[in-house]
């Protein structure tokens, strides 16, 4: 049985990857945008919409910050590495 990874730091990771990861935590499709996909998910009263890259290339540090900020997903650092060690890459 293969041993699983516990993250403790980011890792490279693609726009593809960060898409799956976003609908494993209940973010919803909400259709192909010119520079992406857009992801929708209900926060309380309110809806966030984020685009992600469609790339299978890595993520430029600013851009991951931005898509995880309290702008767009507000998930955060530390949110992105719950989600890596709830769900994997």
């Amino acid at each position: 049985m293969a041993k699983k990874i516990r993250y403790t730091k980011p890792p490279a990771i693609s726009g593809k990857q960060l898409i799956r990861l976003l609908q494993k935590d209940g973010w919803m499709l909400r259709g192909s945008v010119r520079h992406g996909v857009a992801l929708s998910k209900a926060m309380g009263e309110r809806t966030r919409v984020t685009v992600i890259p469609n790339t299978t290339a890595s993520l430029d540090n600013g851009t991951l910050s931005a898509i995880l900020g309290p702008k767009q997903t507000a998930i955060g650092r530390d949110g992105l590495l719950a989600l890596l060690n709830r769900f994997g890459l």
